[in-house]
């Protein structure tokens, strides 16, 4: 045992410093990238002044950083009020994520239908199809989803610091999409090719086509990482909170909080930054593949468009299978301590084993927040093609930089949702969890949650002692 217990630390040592080490070296190289790019500054007179009155015709100027700014505060009013119904308005709240989900999904993509935007209209339309599709067959679950809810919402009331921490994670979440608009911006300032742009004549390295891609692919993979990291670290933390609550309800120890936090930043750094590097990974993927359905599209090419399309499907499914098998696994790390492959390896046995997969799926907090992040989504990457279109910047006379736009604003306001709405879910995660390993815990501590769990949902008993 002795030997087996110093494997598993050289193990958790050897993840922590390699999970350090990549996330350090994206960080310096997005830093790097950030300084060499900032040349809006140098080459202001080109591309600043009026929003529609600026003289770059080549590539994204000031207005668009502009755009982003109204994506950020539109994307932190929505998350913030999204919050604010769910606290408010518990029993409800599944039924308003929902209709204002699929409502605003239809109302996006006919508007970008009826303006002849037909790559983004038809792929909200699906979209919204599907949701409606999903939202109409959950109907039955609702009250053993309203009932997790409302458990979790009591005891981020009661205990810890769990909606001081989502306002942190949430506001963290906004300067740093706000530092990557900017970057964005900047990488097409500085090295997007026209004989017009002054600033390819400024610093070092010229300007080009392929080192625009590049950087292009380089930073939106770190945007992808670092979020990604951000949202399970808050996920992590919060899910020591309600871990200490779960095992300690009667001896409810202090600064948990402060102590989950530490063992995110310290002890299970490598393993959150190694399970986010996998979801980072994947969601990468997913937008190669939507920027090149974008493309075929616009380039007429309607086999090419069904083919990216189907593979961004199968790569959204896999995505769907990380983050779910993620979502436990890093609240078996917050319960347990254990390292990110390990706890990978429990939670898959748990969810085959243990039955806690009918929990799993019979509670659908995990989609509404999903869902509810959509919307945010929908309601950026609306404001933005709007404004693209009122405003008409002169780099966009023909329409080739919407979709790049649009689909920042929908990434910015998906991920800044995520990281609002993440101690919700993780609250329930984690009960999952620890009833599934533990489950006497529940029938001797929480007995008045048993019963009223079994009362709207019978099988959970066969589903805790499988």
């Amino acid at each position: 045992m002795g030997v087996i217990t110093m494997g598993m630390a050289r193990l958790r040592m050897v993840d922590n410093r390699m999970g350090r080490w990549a996330l350090r070296r994206v960080m310096r190289r997005f830093l790097r990238w950030r300084s060499q790019s900032g040349m809006i500054s140098a080459t202001r007179n080109m591309n600043s002044g009026g929003i529609s009155g600026q003289r770059n015709t080549f590539g994204l100027t000031t207005h668009t950083i502009w755009l982003f700014g109204w994506v950020l505060i539109t994307a932190i009013v929505l998350s913030y009020g999204y919050m604010w119904i769910a606290r408010k308005f518990t029993k409800q709240f599944i039924w308003i994520t929902g209709i204002l989900n699929v409502v605003l999904g239809f109302a996006t993509a006919l508007y970008m239908l009826s303006r002849k935007y037909y790559s983004g209209g038809i792929v909200f339309l699906i979209f919204a199809v599907f949701q409606l599709i999903c939202f109409i067959s959950w109907r039955s679950r609702i009250p053993f989803s309203v009932l997790m809810l409302q458990t979790a919402i009591d005891v981020a009331k009661k205990f810890g610091h769990v909606y001081l921490v989502s306002a942190i994670g949430g506001l963290l979440a906004t300067l740093f999409a706000a530092w990557f608009s900017v970057t964005l911006v900047s990488v097409y300032v500085k090295y997007e090719p026209d004989p017009n742009n002054p600033a390819c004549r400024q610093g070092a390295g010229g300007c080009g086509r392929g080192k625009v891609i590049g950087l292009i692919a380089f930073i939106t993979f770190a945007a992808y990482w670092i979020s990604e990291w951000l949202k399970n670290t808050v996920h992590t933390t919060i899910a020591g909170v309600y871990g200490s609550w779960y095992f300690n309800s009667r001896n409810y120890p202090t600064k948990v909080t402060r102590g989950a936090l530490k063992r995110c930043l310290t002890y299970s750094f490598g393993s959150i930054s190694l399970g986010s590097l996998v979801v980072a990974i994947i969601n990468f993927l997913r937008q190669l593949a939507s920027v090149a359905r974008a493309q075929a599209s616009s380039d007429g090419d309607i086999l090419g468009m069904i083919l990216w399309c189907l593979v961004g499907c199968l790569i959204g499914l896999l995505d769907w299978a990380v983050q779910f098998l993620n979502r436990y696994a890093f609240a078996h790390i917050a319960l347990y301590g254990k390292a990110y492959v390990p706890a990978a390896k429990d939670t898959w046995k748990m969810i085959k084993d243990r039955g806690i997969d009918a929990l799993i799926n019979e509670c659908l907090i995990g989609p509404v927040l999903g869902m509810g992040a959509m919307f945010v989504g929908y309601a950026t990457a609306l404001m933005a093609y709007c404004y693209m279109v009122f405003t008409n910047p002169s780099y966009n006379v023909g329409g080739g930089f919407t979709p790049v736009v649009v689909a920042f604003s929908f990434l910015i306001g998906l991920q800044i949702c995520n990281v609002f709405t993440t101690p919700l879910s993780s609250g329930i995660d984690t009960i999952f969890v620890a009833s599934a390993w533990d489950p006497e815990v529940m029938i001797r501590d929480h007995p008045d949650l048993y019963h009223r769990m079994v009362a709207v949902y019978p099988e959970v008993q066969q589903a805790i002692h499988a």
